[in-house]
């Protein structure tokens, strides 16, 4: 059926310039919306999300999503692109815009539990064959950005000095995941008080002595 409709829109337009915007348009909510859609499933259920349900959540026929993402690889990996570089300008934006660098982390972390950094789970957890240079770029990029903002919350004495960036993100993407057998909605009652809680135990004065160095997200690449 969705052939057919789409098929008779084509005809309708009959070839006019007027009409093309617009359906370019319509294709790139589409997209948004299956990427979207994605993101949440991949944060509740991990990277073996059916795409059927994919479809289903973003309100798109599955021909609409196979036209887009020709496999759950290509879906996974351009989620995982999305979700990284926004992050990334997360952190960036924090950093320019809060005069107290620990208030700027804390900001960070909230926003990125909002932008679902858990589907970083199935990049950090090598999801993806190493070697994919658009993937590397993105999460350098991440890796800078939230580097210098580690970096200027624990040079002005607020952030516990043996807290690493990989400790950050590790943490922040399992504290943005639902425990298994319950759903987004339960977990959002207590994201944002339990990241407070996890933010409260990176202030300096440190209360305990953690072992081992501070992680990077190069170990949190390294495989076993």
């Amino acid at each position: 059926m969705g052939k057919v409709v789409e098929r008779v829109g084509a005809v309708a337009v009959g070839g006019t310039r007027s009409r093309e915007p617009r359906l370019r348009a319509d294709a790139s909510r589409n997209r948004e919306r299956i990427v979207a859609a994605a993101r949440e499933a991949l944060v509740e259920q991990g990277a073996d999300i059916p795409l059927d349900e994919v479809a289903r959540r973003a309100g798109v026929g599955n021909a609409t999503l196979y036209r887009n993402f020709a496999d759950r690889r290509e879906l996974v990996r351009t989620v995982t692109l999305s979700v990284l570089y926004r992050t990334a300008e997360r952190a960036e934006a924090v950093l320019a815009e809060e005069a107290d660098v620990f208030d700027a982390l804390c900001r960070f972390v909230h926003d990125a539990a909002e932008e679902r950094v858990g589907a970083l789970c199935t990049l950090l957890t090598g999801a993806f064959d190493d070697g994919d240079p658009e993937l590397d770029a993105a999460r350098d990029h991440l890796a800078a950005a939230v580097d210098a903002l580690v970096d200027r919350a624990r040079s002005s004495g607020r952030l516990r000095p043996d807290v690493g960036v990989g400790d950050l993100m590790v943490a922040l993407s399992q504290l943005s995941r639902p425990l298994p057998g319950t759903g987004r909605c339960e977990l959002d009652q207590f994201l944002h008080r339990h990241l407070q809680l996890f933010l409260d135990g990176l202030r300096a004065p440190a209360r305990s002595v953690l072992t081992g160095s501070p992680a990077t997200l190069e170990d949190l690449q390294k495989k076993s």
